[in-house]
Formats: structure tokens, C-alpha cells, sequence
């Protein structure tokens, strides 16, 4: 099945899943794109994955920092509760997103719905 601009989406699980009060989100990051978006869902050897550019380098921690203000706004969330959990060099990533983890679940659910992923 295709989504936006031609993005794969997945039929397999969710790219997120609970934790000791946060949601860990498995993210693909497209660093110095011409511009910052949310693109949808992709497949990534680890499982689904949200699909992210942003148009910072990836040097010095810019990439990561802006994918974190990106995931922030995108989920209009404090920027304070998003941080990244693993894959600094990577560009597939796991951010935190901490808080209410049902809320954010139910967050996350409408927003990759509104991109045409799955729910």
C-alpha cells in the first residue's frame, strides 16, 4: 500500500511502543532535505518507522536536535519531552516521547492516520 508521495505504509506494527512512562518511537531521519516534514510511515529493518527529513546536517547533533523540535511541534507536545533514546549516528532513531503514554499513544494514532498510515 502507498501513502503520501509515493511512501510504503505498513501493514506490520505500529513504529511505537510503551515504556516506563513515555512512548518510544522508531523514527527514519532524512538529514539536509530542502525542507522539514513528517512524511509517514516506512518499513526499516527494525519494523515500521516514521519517516522524517529535516534540513539541518547531520553534524554536531543538528540533525538530531531538529528532528526532536519537528517531532515536538508535530505532536504539539513540550519540546522538553521529546529527546532522542538511541541511534545518534543512525538514521533509523528511537525518541522518547515522555508524559501520558495512553495520550500520546492516542496522539500518535491520529497523526499517522492523518498522514494515510496505519492506526
Amino acid at each position: 500500500m502507498s501513502g503520501p508521495e509515493g511512501t510504503h505504509v505498513s501493514t506490520e506494527p505500529r513504529p511505537w511502543r510503551p515504556s516506563l512512562g513515555s512512548v518510544i518511537v522508531r523514527v527514519r531521519l532524512t538529514p539536509k532535505s530542502s525542507k522539514c516534514t513528517v512524511d509517514g510511515i516506512g518499513d526499516t529493518p527494525g519494523g515500521p518507522a516514521v519517516l522524517v527529513r529535516v534540513a539541518a546536517r547531520p553534524e554536531d547533533g543538528a540533525a538530531n536536535a531538529a528532528l526532536e523540535q519537528l517531532i515536538a511541534r508535530w505532536l504539539d507536545v513540550p519540546r522538553r519531552s521529546v529527546s532522542l533514546a538511541h541511534g545518534r549516528k543512525s538514521r533509523v532513531k528511537s525518541i522518547s516521547i515522555s508524559g501520558d503514554v495512553p495520550a500520546i499513544e492516542a496522539l500518535l494514532a491520529a497523526k499517522v492516520a492523518a498522514l494515510g498510515g496505519m492506526v
